[in-house]
């Protein structure tokens, strides 16, 4: 089949930048602060909640709307707010030659994160690559039938790929979750691995299972190795 008819979803962070090294840190901080003023929690029971919302729903927010009827737009003003203060290279490692690599792509870019908006369009501009995707696709717009569905869900991705008129066979996600990459294999997407930016521990192996059709250290790689999904 045509590359050209190919059609790339790229996630955002840990994906086309080192989201670990600092915005996380920084993330993580204000969602927990969130849901201590919100749900009443001590600084510990947060934390713990927001991790057992993010690796049950694939998003924190997806939780706290499902138990808690957080408002999506309180939950991103909230915990969000900093990218609009001061400097974004505060907060964002720049890689150069990203707007590059993705030029050399065949086939359209979409982004697809569950971040918010305004703060993929903000890193976006901060990493130069504002004119490099055709859409963004952010977690505001992953409701489906009325409910909250963010990346790994399947129907999100089906829905995705429907909105911007690609077959399963030629749609490929670029991610650093494996979840999301699973989830993506299972309706016939090819999926790519981006692994560069993902901190090891005795806890988290990083490996390539059989769901993954290419890893990849980076999007700079990708651009060369890309040809190995045909």
């Amino acid at each position: 089949m045509p590359q050209s008819d190919w059609v790339w979803f790229f996630d955002l962070d840990n994906t086309l930048h080192d989201a670990s090294a600092r915005i996380f840190r920084k993330l993580d901080g204000t969602i927990t602060a969130f849901m201590c003023e919100r749900l009443g929690l001590d600084a510990a029971s947060a934390d713990a909640l927001r991790v057992d919302y993010w690796q049950r729903y694939g998003a924190t927010l997806s939780g706290l709307v499902r138990h808690h009827g957080i408002k999506v737009e309180h939950y991103v003003s909230a915990t969000h707010a900093f990218i609009h203060e001061g400097a974004v290279s505060d907060w964002v490692m720049v890689t150069r030659g990203l707007a590059r690599a993705l030029a050399v792509l065949p086939g359209r870019k979409i982004l697809l994160t569950n971040a918010p908006a305004p703060y993929a369009l903000r890193v976006l501009a901060a990493l130069a690559l504002s004119r490099a995707f055709e859409r963004v696709i952010a977690i505001e717009a992953m409701h489906v039938h009325g409910a909250l569905r963010p990346k790994p869900s399947r129907t999100l991705l089906r829905v995705a790929a429907a909105d911007v008129g690609v077959r399963a066979r030629n749609a490929i996600l670029v991610e650093d979750s494996l979840a999301n990459l699973k989830a993506a294999r299972a309706i016939g997407w090819r999926t790519v691995f981006v692994s560069g930016f993902l901190r090891p521990s005795p806890k988290v192996r990083i490996y390539r299972p059989s769901f993954v059709d290419l890893q990849v250290k980076s999007v700079a790689q990708l651009a060369l190795r890309y040809r190995g999904l045909s």
